[in-house]
């Protein structure tokens, strides 16, 4: 009777055997885990980090507002502009050539260049005014972007354009609406007339009060060719407004009065630079230096509460440890893990805490009137300093996960 042997399995090597490798993904799910199972104290966690870059946020984006508000303020005071006339008392008077102003726009900082011109006529309400009834106001001839060079507005109607500028049609100031019983333009009714140089020239709009320009508050603006075709005006301006930008202001007012008038440069009177210039430069220049101190500060705070909460973590999670080890997980795979984890709750603090350092910042600023000003550097300096402070909590509680062989993990579960 013949017996046979069973064929013993084939054992296989222990070169054959491959430790599994996790995927990126899978290492992402296992640190969330951590967090999803204790959830009290991953909040808390992320909390120190959250508030960390609120603050960082809001201490640079409050300052960044209200600055951004002065700056805004100080350049309505005309930080930006000059003025040019030709110098006064002079026999023969000094006129400057009717082309200057082209010429003065040809200048590279410039940004807008007008001019009025003093047409020398008498306004007067009406026809049946005496002749020794005169109201003291001053008839200009205006360019149509004048408003642009003197940061002006209009009250009520609207102001001189390319359809009106060559009809009897006048603007006037606020000070000369006044003295001529004009409150307001209103559309729909008749507009109201006045009496210039024996001439009727309709009122299409009233001015704001111009503090940076109070003669224009006291004058009556008729458009440049009307003023020639009507006023018997020659086109020489008597005022040149300039506006130019804040970095070139400097260089434009020293070459201002050769650009105008070359031939006798000395003859024309350019204004210096506003002094609100001066302060705004000044204001450019702070930097809430202790601000961003105690931001960083709190951040390292946040910082130090993760790495706090990792290394109880590690001590709590010896139990899981050691089964990932016995059942086959390397070192770097734990690492992997709690790097992950730790990473992931600095993120999650930091996402939270640069919506809560926005939304702080843009309600402050909408609650004083600001404009609001979010600093791309400090959101996105406080989210990548919440990574790296995230990365740098875990190394040290992810290495010491790692070191546990499985037999103590499990022995001190």
């Amino acid at each position: 009777m013949t017996t046979t042997t069973p064929k013993a399995r084939a054992v296989p090597a222990v070169a054959d055997i491959r430790p599994v490798r996790l995927a990126p993904l899978d290492i992402l799910r296992l640190g969330l885990l951590g967090i999803h199972t204790r959830r009290m104290r991953a909040a808390l966690s992320a909390l120190g980090i959250s508030i960390g870059i609120a603050t960082m946020i809001v201490v640079t984006g409050i300052p960044a507002s209200s600055q951004k508000a002065l700056m805004n303020q100080l350049s309505a005071l005309g930080t930006n502009m000059l003025q040019a006339v030709p110098i006064p008392n002079q026999t023969p008077p000094i006129q400057l050539p009717p082309q200057s102003v082209d010429m003065v726009r040809r200048i590279g900082p410039v940004t807008v260049a007008s001019a009025v011109a003093n047409t020398h006529a008498e306004v007067f309400r009406n026809d049946r005014v005496d002749a020794d009834d005169y109201a003291g106001l001053a008839v200009l001839a205006s360019r149509t972007d004048l408003l642009q060079a003197i940061n002006a507005e209009v009250r009520s109607g609207r102001y001189l354009g390319a359809s009106t500028e060559r009809f009897p049609t006048a603007v006037l100031g606020s000070v000369a609406a006044t003295r001529m019983g004009i409150a307001e333009v209103v559309p729909g009714r008749p507009a109201p007339q006045i009496y210039i140089a024996h001439r009727w020239f309709t009122v299409i709009g009233v001015l704001a009060q111009t503090p940076l320009s109070p003669d224009i508050d006291r004058s009556v603006l008729v458009g440049w060719d009307a003023a020639r075709t009507q006023l018997g005006f020659t086109g020489h301006p008597t005022v040149i407004y300039v506006k130019a930008r804040e970095d070139g202001i400097d260089a434009v007012r020293n070459v201002l009065a050769q650009t105008i008038y070359p031939e006798l440069p000395g003859m024309v009177q350019v204004s210096r630079p506003s002094d609100a210039l001066a302060a705004k430069r000044a204001t450019q220049t702070t930097f809430s230096a202790l601000f961003l101190g105690l931001a960083g500060v709190a951040l390292l705070v946040g910082g130090i509460g993760v790495a706090n909460t990792m290394v109880i973590s590690v001590l709590e999670r010896r139990k899981e440890i050691g089964l990932r080890r016995a059942l086959g997980a390397n070192r770097g795979q734990i690492r992997g893990q709690f790097l992950t984890e730790s990473v992931a709750l600095s993120c999650l603090g930091g996402l939270a805490g640069t919506v809560l350092g926005i939304l702080a910042t843009v309600g402050y600023a909408a609650y004083q009137g600001w404009p609001p000003v979010i600093p791309l550097p400090a959101v996105a300096g406080g989210f990548g300093g919440a990574v790296l402070i995230g990365m740098a909590a875990g190394v040290y509680p992810s290495i010491r996960a790692s070191r546990l062989t499985p037999t103590e993990a499990l022995a001190t579960a």
